[in-house]
């Protein structure tokens, strides 16, 4: 994923908002934060993951599968890898 090098810095940038998002759940659950207030938090976690997801599936498609450059063979296969992952994510 050579490609993805240009958004490396945002990308890595979401990633460790994530991680953070994921500690202030762990400190709350071990301070016996209120229900709502860890519901919210994981809502915040689960929105964070789509946006990420979003952002990836935006430049699988760009780069695999509708990158003017490939050839019919490597599209199928940057389809078949996006539906895999989508199928994957979507469980």
């Amino acid at each position: 994923m050579s490609h993805l090098s240009a958004d490396k810095t945002k990308l890595l940038a979401r990633v460790r908002r994530l991680a953070g998002q994921m500690a202030a759940i762990e400190k709350a659950i071990n301070e016996d934060a209120g229900c709502a207030t860890i519901l919210h938090q994981v809502a915040g976690v689960r929105g964070a993951v789509s946006g990420l997801m979003d952002e990836l599936i935006e430049d699988h498609v760009r780069e695999h599968v509708a990158h003017p450059k490939l050839s019919a063979a490597a599209r199928a296969e940057g389809a078949e890898e996006l539906i895999a992952a989508i199928r994957r994510y979507a469980k």
